[in-house]
């Protein structure tokens, strides 16, 4: 038998320790999850990426009565910007999410369906993504690629 022990790598960081892209990256994702449609879960989420051109884009989740219809956040973002700029590399995606009625924000990190589709974005660009979760607490955990949720990652069909 042989033992194989993997490590994650993730920073905390208060609020007002992100730089001015990756606060305006939460903050544009807090804004738009004001626009989820979620009446099944009331679980609003939205998520923000910064472009290698500079370009913001945002997205929320939207649901649907018939549950594997409805689109997450960041899935949803990732095959706009894929379908629309091709040419543009993600560089960075910061995700949110909130109960509805209440005040305060949830902690959150993407599920599995979303982890694959950012590791398969990062596949095609064959570049990292610095991903941003906002947690419960205020703060947020920042760290470079897929792989630190995902080490596991399903990606390789060559035989």
């Amino acid at each position: 038998m042989k033992k194989i022990t993997d490590t994650i790598e993730l920073e905390e960081l208060a609020f007002s320790e992100l730089n001015h892209l990756e606060a305006t990256l939460v903050q544009r994702a807090q804004e738009i999850s004001k626009n989820a449609y979620a009446p099944y879960s009331n679980f609003h989420v939205g998520a923000a990426v910064a472009l290698d051109n500079g370009e913001i884009y945002q997205s929320s989740n939207q649901e649907n009565v018939s549950f594997p219809v409805g689109t997450c956040a960041e899935r949803l973002l990732l095959g706009y910007v894929g379908a629309n700029y091709p040419e543009q590399v993600p560089q960075m995606l910061a995700i949110v999410a909130q109960r509805a009625g209440e005040d305060t924000w949830a902690g959150v990190s993407p599920c599995g369906m979303c982890r694959q589709a950012i590791n398969e974005v990062e596949n095609r660009y064959q570049s990292p993504i610095t991903i941003l979760l906002l947690q419960a607490d205020g703060t947020v955990l920042r760290f470079r690629g897929i792989r630190q949720l995902l080490p596991l990652k399903f990606d390789d069909l060559h035989s």
